[in-house]
């Protein structure tokens, strides 16, 4: 499954770029257990943060409000399941309302996960 990891990013931050780093480097730690799982993570800001910048922005200025939920909802039209992160956030509680809408399984803990059984090397 390709499995986007939502949590806070910008959320309680205050614009702080110190700060959204340190929620982007905990979105990044639930990466490995989704691989390890045999699926495949994804982060919406790995996305959208690469976008801003090639458009002279960040994710504080105006412009990331038109890149940032766009960025994941486009996203989520080709996932099978979101891991939901804890903490507040607008953006991860509207990824979730996303994929419930499109019938998509939300995970709370990357142990919920099913595990895919790995294919024999050819």
């Amino acid at each position: 499954m390709l499995v986007l990891i939502a949590g806070p990013y910008r959320s309680g931050t205050g614009g702080d770029p110190a700060a959204m780093a340190a929620n982007l480097a905990r979105l990044e730690e639930a990466a490995w257990p989704v691989f390890a799982a045999g699926h495949l993570p994804v982060i919406g800001e790995w996305i959208a943060l690469p976008v801003l910048r090639s458009a002279g922005a960040g994710p504080t200025d105006p412009l990331a409000e038109q890149v940032l939920y766009p960025a994941a909802d486009r996203l989520l039209a080709h996932c099978d399941a979101v891991l939901r992160l804890p903490g507040d956030s607008a953006g991860a509680d509207q990824d979730v309302a996303t994929a419930r809408r499109r019938g998509l399984p939300v995970y709370r803990d990357a142990a919920e996960l099913p595990r895919r059984a790995r294919r024999a090397e050819a």
